[in-house]
């Protein structure tokens, strides 16, 4: 299985990216890539990497840190086998490296935050807002 992150770039303070995540290989294990939930999760310059965002393998239950709520949104296209963060409204903090994670977290609401539950990660996508 591979996670392939892509989409950030650098962008001034109210600006917007759209991050892609495109997985593979999902059916070599014996599922299909809807059977997954995923995370976007970022490091910021000098912080621990935290969780923004997350999304269900059907694409129905979305889940969002607080200081991205309204701005971010988090969606999937199963048949393309990508998640997406649309980021708005772009602050400078918002500055880190976001990563794409899958795993299968059947309670997504709770523990899309935790970093161990996720069983496959992407490199990194690079994201700098200017101010």
């Amino acid at each position: 299985v591979q996670l392939q992150a892509s989409g950030g770039g650098l962008v001034q303070a109210g600006g917007s990216l759209r991050l892609s995540c495109i997985a593979s290989g999902f059916s070599d294990s014996g599922l299909t890539f809807s059977d997954y939930a995923v995370g976007w999760f970022r490091q910021r310059p000098g912080k621990e990497r935290e969780a923004v965002a997350a999304v269900t393998g059907s694409g129905d239950g979305t889940y969002y840190t607080d200081s991205v709520k309204g701005r971010f949104t988090i969606s999937r296209d199963n048949a393309k086998e990508t998640v997406y963060l649309q980021m708005n409204r772009l602050k400078p903090e918002d500055t880190a490296v976001y990563y794409c994670a899958a795993g299968l977290i059947p309670l997504l609401y709770s523990d899309y935050e935790r970093d161990y539950e996720y069983d496959y990660w992407g490199q990194g996508t690079q994201v700098t807002v200017s101010s």
